[in-house]
């Protein structure tokens, strides 16, 4: 008997969407006829002016103003002023969330947003629903309280570490806890022959070491500046960046390559092929945001973090620099000695693959959609 799965995200940053997207796509590739998908973005029908606080604002803070937007994750930890903001997003989405719920009248629903979980139970509950409901927290680490303002719910996290401390302060919840969910291709790398091929068809030298400069759809922040130095380094070395949406850090990229025309320089706006450029790089630098760095080290790659949003993406630095897996240096000259003295000293290169071959990291996701689905 097919059953029908609601999938619930929230388009403020990509880290919501992509393990959505990726559950979905599974689930229409290998359960067809056992599982219909049903993804929902739960502010499609919200004013505008929510959507542009709670999207746009969401990618204006974290670029001009993250001091901002950290002292607003801060505050909302807080239990008063975070169940305060939980009910007033939850006003703008509950009508739509009761209308499709009631409308698709889903076996399972699937929400990977914690402004979505108030609503969602409250729809639930009002109209004496017994649906199946799951919400994955999509920090692995650093999980913001309002995930947990509503008892005796279902959580998939992806960290032993949260595990505990949910079991701990959290008793009456069920938690259940699988590897990270990343995009289906994660699960295999790319072939040396594979390799080859892509760079060739890339114009790539295959002599070269490759440094990935990979941001999210707005970019990464000191992109300019991360781009200068390393051109200014005269590293053997090819380096791709990619600019995503942001049209000024492309802009000013494609400027430095005039002015470095001897330098082997890939500049890329928005892509659809992160998965093959990760495959070809011998390092990344990198924002830390949840699903990219999971997307980097499930390849066997090492990232180098410049940039981390305080709380809520602490925990993904604290992993990388715990378990010796990665290199967080907020100084752009700094962070470019340190690449250069990864790339060229083969015991420390060494060092970090071990680390992370002895945490035989995976994408979670077939795991995770098995474990809903049956």
């Amino acid at each position: 008997m097919k059953k029908k799965y609601l999938i619930v995200y929230l388009h403020t940053g990509g880290g919501h969407y992509a393990p959505a997207k990726a559950i979905a796509d599974y689930m229409t590739n290998h359960l067809p006829e056992t599982a219909e998908p049903v993804l929902i973005d739960g502010l499609e029908n919200s004013p505008r002016f929510v959507r542009f606080i709670l999207e746009d604002g969401y990618r204006i803070l974290q670029a001009k103003a993250k001091w901002f937007f950290e002292f607003l994750y801060g505050s909302n930890k807080i239990a008063f002023f975070g169940k305060m903001t939980s009910r007033s997003v939850s006003m703008f989405m509950k009508f739509q969330l009761r209308k499709v719920i009631l409308t698709e009248k889903p076996d399972i629903i699937i929400n990977l947003h914690f402004f979505t979980i108030d609503p969602i139970v409250k729809v639930l509950k009002k109209n004496n629903l017994d649906t199946l409901f799951y919400s994955l927290v999509t920090d692995p680490y650093s999980a913001h309280p309002i995930w947990f303002y509503h008892k005796n719910q279902n959580y998939i996290v992806f960290s032993e570490e949260l595990a505990k401390k949910l079991n701990e302060n959290h008793p009456e919840n069920k938690i259940y806890t699988f590897p990270f969910v990343v995009n289906e291709k994660f699960s295999k790398k790319l072939n040396l022959y594979r390799i080859k091929m892509l760079k060739r068809e890339l114009d790539l030298p295959d002599d070269k070491m490759i440094i990935l400069v990979l941001g999210g759809s707005d970019g990464i922040p000191k992109g300019e500046k991360i781009l200068k130095k390393l051109l200014k380094k005269n590293l053997d070395a090819a380096i791709l960046i990619v600019c995503g949406k942001n049209k000024m850090l492309l802009e000013n990229a494609n400027q430095l390559k005039s002015l470095y025309p001897d330098a082997c320089l890939k500049i890329y706006g928005f892509v659809d092929n992160v998965y093959e450029l990760i495959n070809i790089s011998d390092a990344v630098i990198t924002k830390c945001g949840a699903s990219t760095i999971m997307q980097i080290l499930v390849l066997g790659k090492i990232p180098f973090v410049n940039s981390f949003i305080w709380e809520q993406e602490k925990g993904n630095v604290d992993f990388l620099k715990k378990n010796s897996v990665g290199i967080f240096e907020p100084k752009v000259k700094k962070m470019v000695k340190k690449l250069q003295k990864f790339l060229t000293d083969d015991s420390l290169r060494k060092h970090y693959e071990d680390n992370l071959e002895k945490l035989n990291m995976r994408n979670g996701l077939e795991e995770v959609v098995k474990f809903i689905t049956n």
